[in-house]
């Protein structure tokens, strides 16, 4: 494995919460909402959602941007943003549930494993080509 030159500093900063009692159905779209967004913004978004799932989701993103800040000294939170942000299925519990004459129902309580990953956005303007490239005009714009 080759070792990192010393003018090629590390950019991507990463959390991980894992075996969170909560569905990954309920978590992917609060997620889906603050990807590819700012640190301050998506902070500010997840704070005034009233979902389980965003509180869940801020406390990674905010120990992934510390991360990045404790790693990198010179990083200031405005130049972070939120590059990806997984949404994984942990282990069930199984509970029993039991119901009249002598049958049983199995409760299964979903896991989820959070992981967020930052990045500097100086980064992500140089490595996409797109900030550079025009739109062209599509062909219903003159209608």
């Amino acid at each position: 494995m080759a070792k990192i030159a010393a003018d090629e500093a590390k950019t991507e900063y990463r959390a991980v919460t894992r075996f969170l009692i909560v569905s990954p159905i309920k978590l992917r779209p609060v997620a889906d909402l603050v990807r590819r967004k700012t640190y301050p913004e998506a902070v500010s978004i997840l704070e005034n959602m009233p979902h389980k799932g965003a509180g869940l989701i801020k406390k990674t993103v905010v120990s992934a941007a510390s991360n990045a800040l404790n790693q990198d000294k010179q990083l200031v939170e405005d130049m972070l943003y939120i590059k990806s942000i997984l949404i994984d299925e942990g282990p069930r519990m199984k509970r029993i549930w039991y119901r009249g004459r002598g049958r049983a129902d199995m409760l299964k309580k979903k896991m989820s494993h959070i992981t967020v990953v930052v990045d500097q956005i100086a980064n992500a303007a140089a490595s996409s080509g797109t900030a550079s490239r025009k739109k062209s005009p599509s062909k219903r714009a003159g209608k």
